[in-house]
């Protein structure tokens, strides 16, 4: 086994995983320490270390909101459960977990970004552990950011001081990180030359925008988004904060300097983290992406419609109950308008679909509930059908029992237990059912994450039902329901009606 391995900045130990056939290495540093004059400006290469590093324990996490500390909060209960976790501003480190026992095994490698709305989150979560993964013959890489203002802050001064990376520190980490897995993969065992990067809810949207980046060519070979595309049905509902340019965002941040009380990016950068950190919570401003045209070129979702990014497979879908759509009306007149104000001519199918004549409003509104990742998925779907360079993308609807006290249903982000098999990790009664589950849907992500191609056999030599890829023509996916069944379904016609008035609209607006 692979125990000691040199990189690029000097040796390092890790130790066996609970399988012995694995070894973990956590706490590497990819970049240099983003503190002083490193706050708030692109990573920095990495500073070399003496002797051997020993890779041992998960370095401290993002600066963000305590986890574990709002009782009220559903995760706190699933994963963000230790109020005492290590925080620090210095928190440019990844974790490797590798099966490889010699460096020349040409393994492929996952680098996985994880999730928290760009605010909270952290690669030691309990879920993101990639043993099991490792075990099926992959190199597993989870890869920390910068969060909230100290990750996308913008202000003049730091536009002045560094045009080409204004903002946008925390997606500039992850960029760092594929790199470093580029230069350095090799050495456990990875083929750098096969690279998937994945992400789930504002993890998927990272790897949205990094998708995107016109920087990052060649650099990955496919992707996976789990529950991180999103497209607008009845109101504004696009990728977590890919809509704001850099001009909106430096008037916001010469507000939180006056906020802070400093009067140069000099003295912010002096400014002690941790009450930095708590005067950013009550400043309670949503910190994203941003528009900046030199890393964010524009609403990812529309560049990806648009092939402006890097045609590689993708493998994406979501849980059965998260992010629902409704019409934000309150009288049966004013969905009436809603519907001719966004669909014109076609209003009437799309009353008659929301079967309008009932009278219910409730019951309207409810027909015409619509889960925005979904239709983002059919809509990229067509895109990529219409499209010469047309690229493999196989979709999937999330949707078991998940059991518990809460009957939570399929929640929003569930599906992590699932594709990282640490079910065991978790409190909730998993039985038999949900572990089976579990075992096809890490084998087909590491199938993807090796070929492109989901499909192969289960451990138990059976060939697992086969997976197809998503086109228009054969809108089909893999439902993971109490078992994994390839759907061969059409959207409902309500569905089908929305995509196409999509494109209806961009042609009419075009």
């Amino acid at each position: 086994m692979l125990r000691q391995v040199k990189v690029e900045n000097g040796v390092v130990q890790g130790l066996p995983a609970a399988d012995p056939r694995v070894t973990s290495f956590k706490g590497i540093p990819f970049a240099a320490p983003p503190v002083g004059q490193n706050r708030w400006r692109a990573p920095q290469p990495a500073i070399d270390w003496e002797g051997t590093l020993k890779a041992f324990e998960f370095a401290p996490i993002s600066m963000q909101a305590t986890p574990g500390l709002n009782k009220e909060d559903f995760y706190a209960r699933e994963w963000h459960v230790d109020p005492d976790i290590p925080m620090s501003e210095d928190n440019l480190y990844l974790n490797v977990w590798t099966p490889a026992s010699s460096t020349d095994e040409k393994l492929p490698v996952y680098v996985w970004f994880f999730g928290g709305a760009f605010q909270v989150g952290y690669t030691s979560e309990m879920e993101f552990d990639g043993e099991r993964l490792a075990r099926r013959g992959a190199v597993i890489v989870t890869v920390n950011y910068r969060l909230n203002s100290f990750g996308f802050l913008a202000h003049p001064e730091i536009t002045a001081e560094a045009p080409d990376a204004p903002t946008n520190f925390g997606l500039l980490d992850q960029q760092a990180g594929i790199q470093w897995v580029k230069r350095n993969i090799e050495a456990f065992g990875g083929d750098p030359n096969n690279i998937t990067i994945g992400g789930q809810s504002a993890g998927g949207a990272s790897v949205m925008h990094q998708l995107t980046a016109p920087q990052n060519e060649g650099l990955f070979n496919k992707a996976v988004v789990h529950s991180g595309i999103f497209a607008r049905v009845y109101r504004s509902q696009g990728i977590p904060g890919s809509g704001k340019t850099l001009n909106q965002v430096e008037k916001e941040g010469v507000n939180f300097f006056d906020f802070l009380g400093v009067s140069s990016l000099e003295e912010a950068r002096k400014f002690d983290g941790e009450v930095l950190r708590i005067k950013a919570l009550e400043y309670e401003v949503f910190w994203g992406p941003v528009i900046d045209k030199q890393f964010v070129m524009g609403d990812a979702f529309k560049l990806f419609l648009e092939n402006k990014r890097l045609m590689v497979p993708m493998m994406l879908g979501h849980t059965s109950s998260e992010f629902f759509s409704k019409p934000n009306v309150s009288s049966l007149d004013e969905f009436k308008k809603m519907a001719v104000n966004k669909f014109g001519s076609d209003a009437d199918e799309f009353l008659k679909l929301c079967h309008f004549e009932s009278n219910d409003l409730d019951e309207i509104k409810k027909n015409a509930s619509v889960s925005t990742i979904e239709y983002a998925v059919r809509v990229a779907g067509k895109a990529n059908s219409d499209k010469e360079a047309n690229t493999p993308l196989y979709y999937y609807n999330f949707d078991p029992e998940i059991p518990g006290s809460d009957k939570p249903g399929p929640f929003h982000s569930a599906d992590l237990w699932f594709f990282f098999e640490t079910l065991a990790k978790g409190w909730r009664p998993f039985v038999g059912k949900h572990y089976d589950l579990a075992r096809l849907m890490s084998n087909y992500l590491v199938n993807f994450i090796s070929s492109g191609e989901p499909n192969g056999k289960d451990s138990t030599g059976e060939d697992m039902p086969k997976w197809e890829p998503y086109t228009y023509e054969e809108p089909y996916g893999m439902v993971f329901g109490d078992e994994a069944d390839f759907a061969r379904e059409q959207p409902d016609d309500l569905m089908t009606f929305l995509v196409e008035q999509y494109f209806k609209n961009e042609q009419e607006n075009s």
